[in-house]
C-alpha cells in the first residue's frame, strides 16, 4: 500500500482492515519463523494509520475512541505481534498530549504526520519489591567536565518488556526526576541507548519486547515532559491503554474463531457418534462455535460500549471539566471489557481444538499461535482486579484507584 498518508477517520478504519487482512495471510510463518516485522511496521507509519490519534488542532486526524478501538481489533485480528508492536504510538501521543508543551506537542505530532515510528515503549522494569516499583532516573545534567549547568538531562536505565522499541525510532521512556516522574522521548539511535531482542516468550514472539538499556544518555530540555501530581491526578492513561489491550485481545479471539470456523468447514470430520455426514452438522460442533461467536462478540461489544464511555470523559478532561468521577466510571467500563477480551481471547483460542481436534494441532499449521499470544498477552494486568474494582464500584460506587492498571 503506497500514496500519500490517510487523514479522513473512515478512511483510516477501512485501512487497518485492510492491514489486518494482508497480515493475516503471513502470521503464522513470522511466528514460526520469529521473523520481524519491520517493514510492516513502518509501512503502517508511512499511511498515516499510527497518527490516527494526533490531535485535530495540530492537524491530525483524532479518530474517536470507538474508531481507535476498532484500528486496534483490525490490526490485531490481521497479526496481534504487528498490532501490540505498532500500537504503542497511541498511549505515546496521548501522554504528549497531557504532559507535553506546545513545541513538543508540535515537533512530536508533525514528526508523526510525517509517517516517522514513535512507537517505542520503555516503562516496565524488572525488580524491585512490587510491579511497577522504578529506578531508571532522569538527573540535571550539571556539566561534569566543564563545571556548569548546560541547561540539559542525562538518563540512566534499565527497562523491560519494550514492545516495539526494535522497529522505532523514537521511545517513550519513564523515570523518576527530581522527586517526582517524568516522561522523555529518546531516539533510539542517540548515544547511550541499546536496544536488545533478548523477549523468549512463548506468545507475541515477534513483538521484540526485550530489553532497553540507557547509559548517560543526553537529554536536551524539550524531550521531558515532567508528568505533576503524579499519584493524585486522575488522567485517562491508564483506561486508554486498558482500552487498546482489550481491543488486541478481542482481535485474536475474532481470528481464532474465524480459523476455526474456516478448519470446521474444510478439514474437520465428524464423529462416528455423531450420525452426520459432515463435521458442520454435528450439533457438539455447531455448539462449540455457537459458545465460541458469544464469548468473542461479546467482547467486541464491550469493547464498543467503553470506547463510548470513554470518549465522552476524555473530552470533559481536554475542556478542563469536572472529569474525575466520569474518568473512573470510564476506567470501570473499560476493566469490564478487558475482563471479557481477556477470558474470550484465551478460550476462543483454546476452543478451536474441540473443532479440529488432533490434526489441527500440526506445527504446520500453528494454530496454537491464537492460545500463545492470548495466553502471553492476558498477562499484561490481573483481571482478578478488575473483576473486584468492577463489584466495589457496583456496590458502594468506588472508584478505581488513581494511577492502577484497572
Amino acid at each position: 500500500m503506497s500514496g500519500p498518508p490517510v487523514r479522513d477517520r473512515a478512511a483510516l478504519v477501512e485501512l487497518s482492515a485492510e492491514f489486518g487482512r494482508r497480515f493475516a495471510t503471513g502470521a503464522a510463518a513470522r511466528d514460526l519463523e520469529r521473523r520481524m516485522p519491520f517493514e510492516e511496521i513502518s509501512e503502517l507509519a508511512r499511511s498515516g494509520l499510527l497518527a490516527a490519534r494526533v490531535p485535530a488542532a495540530y492537524g491530525g486526524p483524532e479518530v474517536s475512541m470507538g474508531e481507535f478501538a476498532r484500528i486496534v481489533l483490525n490490526l490485531s485480528k490481521g497479526d496481534p505481534n504487528i498490532a501490540q508492536s505498532a500500537a504503542a504510538t497511541f498511549p505515546n501521543v496521548e501522554k504528549i498530549r497531557i504532559y507535553g508543551s506546545e513545541a513538543q506537542k508540535r515537533r512530536y505530532f508533525g514528526l508523526l504526520l510525517d509517517g516517522r515510528r514513535l512507537n517505542g515503549n520503555a516503562a516496565a522494569e524488572r525488580g524491585g519489591t512490587r510491579i511497577g516499583d522504578m529506578a531508571t532516573r532522569i538527573v540535571r545534567d550539571t556539566g561534569r567536565e566543564s563545571g556548569r549547568d548546560d541547561g540539559g538531562y542525562r538518563l540512566d536505565g534499565r527497562k523491560y518488556y519494550t514492545t516495539g522499541s526494535l522497529f522505532a525510532e523514537f521511545t517513550l521512556v519513564t523515570a523518576l526526576l527530581e522527586g517526582g516522574r517524568a516522561a522523555a522521548v529518546v531516539p533510539v539511535d542517540r548515544a547511550g541507548v541499546t536496544v536488545i531482542d533478548d523477549w523468549d516468550g512463548m506468545g507475541q514472539r515477534t513483538t521484540a519486547s526485550g530489553t532497553m538499556i540507557f547509559e548517560n544518555v543526553r537529554l536536551d530540555e524539550d524531550e521531558v515532559m515532567p508528568i505533576p501530581d503524579y499519584g493524585r491526578r486522575r488522567t485517562y492513561e491508564g483506561a486508554f491503554a486498558q482500552l487498546l489491550h482489550s481491543a488486541l485481545d478481542t482481535g485474536i479471539a475474532l481470528a481464532a474463531l474465524e480459523d476455526a470456523v474456516a478448519y470446521g468447514r474444510t478439514h474437520a470430520r465428524p464423529l462416528p457418534e455423531a450420525g452426520v455426514g459432515r463435521a458442520v452438522e454435528d450439533p457438539y460442533v455447531q455448539y462449540t462455535v455457537g459458545e465460541m461467536a458469544v464469548l468473542a462478540h461479546g467482547a467486541e461489544a464491550l469493547v464498543g460500549r467503553a470506547a463510548t464511555v470513554l470518549d465522552e470523559a476524555v473530552r470533559l478532561f481536554h475542556r478542563d471539566g469536572p472529569a474525575d468521577r466520569p474518568l473512573g466510571e470510564a476506567s470501570v467500563a473499560v476493566a469490564e471489557a478487558k475482563f471479557a477480551a481477556s477470558e474470550a481471547s484465551v478460550k476462543v483460542s483454546e476452543m478451536l481444538y474441540r473443532i479440529g481436534g488432533a490434526s489441527a494441532t500440526s506445527r504446520t499449521l500453528n494454530l496454537d499461535r491464537h492460545w500463545r499470544n492470548a495466553r502471553t498477552h492476558t498477562t499484561h494486568d490481573p483481571v482478578a482486579y478488575k473483576a473486584k474494582a468492577i463489584g466495589n464500584f457496583y456496590l458502594t460506587g468506588a472508584l478505581p484507584p488513581i494511577n492502577t492498571k484497572i
